[in-house]
C-alpha cells in the first residue's frame, strides 16, 4: 500500500490529528515542568514584596508566607499571614475588598495585635485614571492616612469620608473610590477584631 492510498483511508486524519495533539500536550507538559518552579518563586517574591510594603521593618523574624491561617469572611476564605517576633504573633497581614466606582478595590492591610493598622495599600482597582487612582501610594500619599488607625481612632461614626461626616479626605470628583477604601479598611479591622484569638494563636 502506497502513501497516497493510505492517506485516503478514513482513519488517516484522526490518527494524524491525535499524533499532533499528543506531541503538543507533551511539549506543554515539559514547558510547564521546566518553568513551574521559576514562576512559583516569582509569585512568592511578588507576594512577599507586597506584604513587606505594609509591614514595618523589624516586626517579623519568621517567614510569614509559611505562617498562615485561613478564615471565613462572608462565605469567602481570607488567608491571614502572621508576622512573628521571638515566636509571638506581632501582626496580621491580609486582603479585603469593597466595590468602588468601576469594580472591586482590593486592599492589603497589616494590623498589629492591638488592632491598629500598620500599613494599607491598594493592590488592584479599576478606578478612573487621574481621579480614583489617587488611592495608589505612588500617585498620592492619601492611603498613608490609615497608618496607626483603629476601630476606636477615629470613633465609629467618623470612619467615613468628610463628605459623610467622617475624618478621611475624599478626592474632588471621585468620592465613591475613597469611600470604598475607608469601608474596606474598617471592615478589615472589624474582621481582625472578631478573629483576634484565632490569629494570635
Amino acid at each position: 500500500m502506497d502513501f497516497a492510498s493510505f492517506r485516503e483511508k478514513i482513519g488517516y486524519q484522526p490518527l494524524l490529528l491525535g499524533s499532533f495533539a499528543l506531541l503538543a500536550s507533551g511539549a506543554l507538559a515539559w514547558a510547564s515542568n521546566a518553568t513551574g518552579e521559576a514562576i512559583a518563586a516569582a509569585e512568592a517574591k511578588d507576594l512577599r514584596d507586597s506584604l513587606s510594603e505594609v509591614l514595618p521593618a523589624g516586626l517579623a523574624d519568621n517567614d510569614f508566607l509559611k505562617d498562615t491561617v485561613d478564615l471565613d469572611r462572608d462565605g469567602k476564605t481570607v488567608t491571614i499571614y502572621r508576622a512573628r517576633r521571638a515566636g509571638q504573633v506581632s501582626a496580621a497581614l491580609f486582603k479585603v475588598a469593597e466595590r468602588g466606582y468601576a469594580g472591586d478595590i482590593q486592599v492589603l492591610m497589616a494590623v498589629d495585635m492591638d488592632g491598629r493598622t500598620l500599613g494599607v495599600r491598594v493592590l488592584k482597582h479599576s478606578e478612573t485614571p487621574g481621579l480614583g487612582d489617587k488611592v495608589e501610594v505612588r500617585k498620592d500619599p492619601w492611603i498613608r492616612g490609615f497608618d496607626g488607625r483603629s476601630l476606636g481612632d477615629p470613633g465609629p461614626d467618623q470612619w467615613a469620608v468628610r463628605k459623610d461626616g467622617g475624618v478621611f479626605d475624599q478626592f474632588a470628583g471621585a468620592t465613591i473610590t475613597p469611600r470604598a477604601v475607608v469601608k474596606a479598611v474598617r471592615g478589615g479591622l472589624e474582621f481582625f477584631a472578631a478573629h483576634r484569638a484565632e490569629i494570635g494563636s
